[in-house]
Formats: structure tokens, sequence, C-alpha cells
């Protein structure tokens, strides 16, 4: 049974949604950077101030940070918990950096959920959502950003055997049951 897990797939695939009830379903602690980010800023943590002053900048939370506070969620894990990261590693430096740390805490990655879907499908569920900044051009820059990053994280993780492509198109549980049937 695999159950050190990492997500990845473009802006609307659904990875919030499947990661949060697969963890759910299979008792996963769910690693949501964005989540942890504010975690740590509402508990007011030496990491969290550190992270709300980057982020009051405007600017984004350095690998370091993030890295250190997945060490800190994960020293807490025995080698048999399993876990769920999504919304990190987003390049190939973030990708070594964390094979490093799960490789000095004994807990490696041993499956990564690629959720695929069609352009047009991803930007018409992204316009639906109805987001203030959802337009049609911002969307399929962000779709060409999330690209231009996670096409090396994809090699990277396909070059380890690690990578498993999911058809993200369908009902949230069919989608679910395509990734369950991966853990084996």
């Amino acid at each position: 049974m695999k159950n050190r897990l990492l997500f990845l797939g473009p802006p609307g695939a659904g990875k919030g949604t499947q990661a949060e009830r697969l963890a759910s379903t299979q008792g996963l602690l769910h690693l949501s950077t964005g989540d942890l980010l504010r975690a740590e800023v509402a508990v007011g943590s030496a990491l969290g101030q550190e992270a709300e002053a980057v982020m009051a900048r405007g600017e984004l939370v350095s690998d370091a940070l993030v890295l250190a506070i997945v060490r800190q969620r994960l020293e807490g894990q025995s080698a048999g918990d399993g876990w769920l990261l999504d919304g990190f590693p987003r390049n190939l430096a973030q990708a070594e950096a964390l094979a490093s740390l799960l490789a000095e805490l004994g807990q490696p990655i041993e499956l990564v959920v690629l959720l695929e879907l069609d352009d047009a499908v991803l930007i018409q569920r992204l316009l639906s959502r109805g987001r203030a900044d959802d337009n049609e051009a911002v969307i399929r820059h962000r779709l060409e950003v999330y690209r231009e990053q996670t096409a090396p994280l994809i090699r990277y993780y396909r070059e380890r055997d690690l990578l498993q492509p999911v058809e993200a198109e369908g009902s949230v549980e069919q989608i679910g049951e395509r990734i369950t049937a991966l853990l084996g």
C-alpha cells in the first residue's frame, strides 16, 4: 500500500478536492503548502511570523521556509504513517531539496499522482468558479506558467518511476476511484 504521495496537476484539475478526499478516506496527513503556511501564521509560530512578513511584502515564501514547515510536520510522523503533499514542490530545485529532506527523514515519496485534464475543460472549470481574477487570458497564462514550471518535475518523477497520470475528467468519485486504484 503506497501511503506517501505527491499530487501534481494544473490549476482546476481538482488536486485540492482529491487530496482532501483521499487523505480523509486513507487516514493520511494532508500537507497542502498553502494551508500549512496559513496555519503557521495563525498560530504565530516563528516560521509563521517569518512567512507572514514575506507575504505582507507581496513576495513568495522561500523554498527554505516551506521546507522547514514541511520538515516540522513530517518529523512527528513515524515511517509507517502516510502523508500527501499538495502544492509543493513547484519546480525542480524544490523537488531535489524535498527528496533530500525525505531521504533524511526515511520517508521517500512512493507515488506521484499527475492529474491530467484537457485545457478546454480546465478553462471552463476555472471560469465557472466565478473568481474576480479568473478570465480566460489570466487562466491561459496560469496554465502556461504551470507547464513551464511543472514539465521538468514531470520528467524528474517519471525518470524515478514514481509518476502515474490520472485522467481528471468525470465526477469527483470517478476520479477518486482512479487514484485509489493506484495505491495498491
